[in-house]
């Protein structure tokens, strides 16, 4: 089953559930893929695991940006809900690679593409990021690639 076929079925027992938290996230979550294909001119609803996947990850990195500033603005309250949408949206995605996993592929890369000071961090943070698409997070990525050279 497509992840937006089980957000849909999901948003349906959230319903019937009156689980309001995991209903207003799940609507959210099928406007902006309704959005993404309207704005890639796609006549079909076939939306694709990867796509969905992708909208739901800027969505949870929305989420973290939003708690982050309402608990430096002293509202707690307000934090409290993005993280209980949060956590919702963090159900339907993959779990990330451990750090040991995403060491081993940068120290491969490193050793491939010749990086041997912090000057090539970058780049070495780009390849890393392209091998590993939607296996882990682009913050852990970036915090195994700078303990490389640290």
């Amino acid at each position: 089953m497509s992840v937006h076929t089980t957000l849909r079925d999901d948003l349906k027992k959230a319903m019937i559930a009156h689980d309001e938290t995991k209903k207003l996230v799940l609507r959210g979550v099928l406007a902006e893929i309704t959005k993404e294909l309207l704005a890639k001119k796609t006549v079909s609803n076939d939306v694709t695991d990867d796509e969905a996947l992708a909208v739901m990850k800027r969505l949870v990195k929305q989420r973290r940006d939003s708690i982050d500033q309402f608990e430096r603005g002293g509202r707690a309250d307000l934090a409290a809900s993005e993280k209980a949408e949060l956590l919702v949206l963090q159900t339907y995605l993959p779990a990330g690679m451990p750090k040991d996993e995403i060491r081993k592929v940068a120290e491969a890369m490193k050793a491939k593409l010749g990086v041997t000071d912090k000057s090539g961090a970058g780049k070495l943070i780009g390849t890393v990021s392209k091998e590993l698409k939607g296996k882990a997070e682009g913050s852990d990525i970036k915090d195994v690639v700078e303990s490389l050279f640290a």
